[in-house]
């Protein structure tokens, strides 16, 4: 499974953008995504920007990636993880993203 990691720049060097992320401090390339803003947030995966995202979405993939760990350490502690990661599900239909939407 491909898991992009939400990071928000700290400064651009070029054409790479010098990151916090939950591993540390990373550098990604940033020429799939332009410049991004000191301050702004990207998801990367393998040394590469992917998508300039906002805060509020990095925050929704880093809870995402924490019931993941959660769910893979096991516990009671994991079902606690995955209802507060994905609140935004409970009690409803996941809706398809509009790219994939039928417009009949």
């Amino acid at each position: 499974m491909c898991m992009a990691i939400p990071m928000q720049v700290l400064r651009m060097e070029g054409p790479v953008a010098v990151c916090r992320s939950r591993n540390g401090i990373e550098r990604v390339d940033t020429l799939l995504t332009g410049p991004v803003p000191v301050g702004g947030w990207v998801l990367g995966f393998l040394g590469s920007a992917r998508e300039i995202v906002d805060a509020e979405r990095a925050l929704a993939v880093d809870r995402a990636l924490d019931a993941l760990a959660a769910v893979q350490s096991g516990g009671p502690a994991a079902r606690a993880a995955i209802d507060d990661a994905f609140a935004d599900l409970i009690g409803r239909e996941p809706q398809w993203p509009a790219v994939l939407r039928r417009t009949t």
